[in-house]
């Protein structure tokens, strides 16, 4: 399986109605606070949007409601993981990306066979607090010795500056929320990534 170089991460339909349609064609909807009705509202949403533009969706955490609403693909975090029916998942036939940040997570990780590894932080992130030092490029290069031919998404911290030296480090794909969700001009920061991953598709 191959992951587009460029993985955004949006908390809303909304941004995917906004970006997709740029050139984005991989983007993982995560929600984490919202009641079933509003969220199964927001994935039908962004499903619609997706299967326009030809963009691969990833539904964060809720794989009960990516299942009912015939949804392809989930992220799990570690936490979801022990949680998750991986089976019923599988049964499904939905492809599971899964979270990882140290060498416990990422042996439980590859015991379940996913079908692609994020390792965070790389960089100090402010999205949100991490018991994790940053895990530098270095990090990525032994991942990716290890997961190999399993896709590896670099995440944390990551911006326009600092993507030659993630993929060269190993990454196959470069994660992204702040550094365009908060960006005074979200649509130009998205073309920049979009610019600087392509040559690394």
């Amino acid at each position: 399986m191959k992951l587009d170089s460029f993985y955004l991460i949006v908390d809303s339909a909304a941004w995917v109605e906004r970006l997709v349609p740029l050139g984005v064609r991989l983007v993982q909807l995560r929600i984490k606070t919202t009641d079933e009705a509003a969220l199964r509202t927001e994935i039908r949403k962004a499903k619609a949007l997706c299967a326009a533009q030809q963009c691969q969706l990833i539904i964060n955490d809720h794989w009960r409601l990516a299942i009912e609403e015939g949804c392809d693909f989930v992220h799990l975090g570690q936490e979801d993981l022990q949680t998750a029916n991986l089976s019923e998942i599988r049964a499904a036939g939905i492809r599971l990306g899964l979270s990882t940040h140290d060498h416990a997570e990422l042996e439980r990780a590859m015991a379940v066979a996913p079908d692609y590894i994020a390792l965070g932080p790389v960089y100090p992130t402010i999205l949100k607090k991490m018991k994790w030092a940053p895990q530098g490029l270095e990090r990525i290069s032994e991942w990716k010795r290890q997961v190999a031919p399993i896709p590896l998404v670099a995440i944390g911290g990551l911006n326009t500056d600092r993507l030659d030296g993630v993929f060269e480090a190993g990454a196959d794909s470069a994660a992204v929320v702040t550094d365009i969700t908060l960006n005074a001009d979200p649509e130009a920061r998205t073309r920049e990534w979009i610019e600087k991953t392509t040559r690394w598709r």
